[in-house]
């Protein structure tokens, strides 16, 4: 069972309006904001136990998530840098 909700908006609240607008405008992010979910998913479902799985393989793709996550977080952290400088 799915200890706390990973989505996005809930780990960045306060970058909510800017994974709005990139996910609109940016192509790029749009891509990696639809992967993110996809594995966020993937691991609910394994955590509900929907999908048999070993811990490792549960594990790898927590791993998987986290490293998208900190992407994540630097491109918005850099997209809004950028924007505040023009």
């Amino acid at each position: 069972m799915p200890i706390e909700d990973h989505s996005l908006i809930n780990e960045f609240p306060e970058f909510k309006d800017d994974i709005h607008q990139l996910k609109m405008d940016d192509a790029h992010f749009k891509k990696l904001y639809e992967e993110y979910n996809h594995l966020t998913k993937e691991v609910e479902k394994r955590e509900q136990e929907i999908i048999p799985t070993t811990t490792a393989e549960e594990e790898k793709l927590k791993k998987q998530r986290l490293q998208l996550k900190d992407t994540i977080q630097g491109y918005i952290k850099a997209t809004r840098l950028a924007a505040e400088k023009a």
